[in-house]
């Protein structure tokens, strides 16, 4: 036959090569569950003769493909999505056949999903049947994947072939109760509105399985409690601490803590000295009647020093159950610990620095007379900083032999001062002032949050933790110092200490209990709890052995 014969036999393919891509592509699937939106119509083609001479020569035809989005049938000018030209050609002489060969096409690398193989080539042995040899072309139209899984919205209307998505999981969505009442059993995967002018009392669910999630959130002036069956426990990370008043009424003002907040040291300004092996759930009176003025322990919690404002420092070997007199008395403000116990550092206001390589047993006089409020030390006792009130904050990386001013161009009523475990991470605060960061080891330091009457602060061991009491206000705590969060009520704090890795803190009040807290959970069982406030929010999920974390949460929460 002639070659425009030839073109013609290609018109065919181009054809049906459209019609296949129509019948095998999914169609368009809405947000919600995958399905069309309502409107959607079928894929249709529209076969146009007459083509521009600038876009065909010698003529040819148009394959238009599109939604036929208002339903009449017809496919619009307005509807067309995708355009495909095949040409004519020019007349010749007598040529060979062109074949076309449409086979399915199994799920692979050619088509993820499936879908038709289309060869075409010319019958070159005019025995009618396109051999592997003859072909030249060969395409792929595979058919649409499945549409995507929706969480929202009703589900659409059926759409055509491969636009229904699976559906979402379980739980993504919880049902609302508005709770009106004082108490109400939870169940698994349900939000709650506490409404009520009374505290709305929402136990955990009684048998959750993992994943499950509870919400809550205050509607009403009340607020709400959520309350725990036998044994289950809430991981409280993220969340404000609650501190729990232990021991009795007194005039607290030192605390310090072993690395893992189990052992605790607390001294009694005109009172004994107290220590804890429970991380202050109960407290043992120590030693005599003295004015107590700063403590510090070793990482273990075995060897403590304490020093006596206008008396002697004393120091103990056998977690604080006896005490021997060390040094000479002077007006001690300070001291601070090496990791092992054993190299010691304390100031003297108005007068100098103290050092001791021993355990406490000799001391050696450092620095200049100066009115130093406050020291602390890196865990190998080689790098210190010290500060002094009303003049500027000092460093030392040789255990104190020689002192380097910091933060030198004004001076500021620094009360004190904290270390991380390496001596990079220092803290320090200013009464009437602000709180100081450096993480040069006190090359440099950036002043946070406002001007409050700070009295004491502590890091933890790596530096990412920080909490810090102001005297006559809150507690404020920070994961970097950037931002400090208050919590608790305002009390008389004095003086405030940390665990290694941040998670126990014990403070004092100057004019009554001791605070701690001593677990980064709820207390299990029914005497934990988590409790909020009107327009305060909560969101639990349940992961296995009677434990639940809290995804998000907003107000400040108190935790029991």
């Amino acid at each position: 036959m002639k070659k425009a014969g030839l073109h013609a036999s290609l018109i065919m393919i181009a054809v049906m090569a459209v019609f296949v891509m129509a019948a095998c592509s999914g169609g368009g699937g809405s947000a919600s569950g995958g399905n069309p939106a309502p409107g959607d119509k079928s894929a249709v083609t529209a076969i146009r003769s007459s083509v521009s001479t600038t876009i065909c020569p010698n003529d040819g035809i148009s394959v238009d493909a599109g939604i036929d989005v208002n339903g009449d049938g017809v496919l619009n000018s307005a509807e067309v999505t995708t355009t495909q030209y095949v040409c004519n050609g020019t007349n010749g002489a007598n040529g060979m056949s062109a074949l076309v060969s449409i086979t399915n096409e199994s799920v692979g690398a050619n088509c993820a999903t499936g879908g038709k193989k289309i060869t075409s080539g010319l019958d070159a042995d005019n025995d009618g049947v396109l051999d592997a040899g003859e072909v030249s072309l060969t395409n792929y139209v595979c058919n649409g994947e499945t549409g995507q899984s929706g969480s929202t919205g009703p589900t659409g209307p059926t759409g055509p072939a491969g636009s229904t998505g699976p559906t979402g999981p379980a739980g993504s969505v919880v049902t609302w109760v508005n709770v009106t009442g004082n108490a109400v059993q939870a169940a698994a995967n349900t939000g709650y509105m506490a409404n009520s002018a009374e505290q709305v009392v929402i136990t955990l669910p009684l048998a959750p399985v993992i994943g499950d999630v509870l919400q809550v959130s205050g509607i009403g002036s009340g607020g709400w409690r959520i309350a725990q069956n036998e044994g289950q426990s809430i991981i409280t990370k993220g969340i404000t601490p609650f501190l729990t008043g232990r021991d009795s009424a007194r005039q607290w003002s030192s605390v310090a803590s072993s690395a893992d907040g189990t052992k605790l040291v607390a001294g009694v300004l005109d009172g004994k000295l107290y220590t804890s092996t429970d991380s202050g759930t109960t407290w043992t009176a120590r030693d005599s009647d003295r004015s107590w003025h700063s403590v510090a322990s070793s990482a273990d919690g075995t060897k403590l020093v304490a020093a006596v404002l206008g008396g002697q420092i004393y120091t103990s070997i056998d977690s604080g159950e006896t005490w021997t007199a060390r040094a000479e008395p002077k007006t001690w403000s300070s001291v601070a610990s090496s990791a092992d116990g054993i190299k010691l550092v304390a100031a003297v206001n108005v007068g100098q620095i103290y050092i001791s390589l021993n355990s406490g047993e000799t001391w050696t006089a450092q620095a200049s007379d100066r009115a130093w409020s406050s020291v602390a030390s890196d865990a190998d006792g080689i790098n210190l900083v010290a500060a002094v009130d009303g003049n500027y904050i000092y460093t030392s990386t040789n255990s104190g032999a020689t002192w380097t001013a910091r933060d030198s161009t004004t001076t500021r009523s620094w009360i004190s001062v904290s270390s991380s475990s390496d001596g990079t991470m220092l803290a320090a605060a200013v009464s009437n002032g602000k709180i100081y960061i450096s993480s040069d080891s006190g090359e440099t330091w950036t002043p946070y949050d406002s001007n409050r009457n700070w009295s004491s602060i502590a890091l933890a061991s790596n530096g990412s933790k920080l909490v810090a009491v102001v005297e006559n206000g809150q507690i404020f705590t920070s994961d970097s110092g950037a931002v400090w969060t208050p919590h608790d009520a305002g009390r008389n704090w004095s003086s405030v200490a940390l665990s290694s890795d941040g998670t126990k803190i014990v403070a004092g009040d100057d004019d009554g209990k001791i605070y701690t807290l001593t677990s980064p959970s709820t207390i299990p069982g029914s005497a934990g709890a988590i409790i909020g406030g009107q327009y305060d929010a909560i969101e639990l999920q349940y992961i296995g052995n009677d434990t639940f974390i809290i995804l998000s949460h907003e107000g400040e929460l108190v935790v029991q």
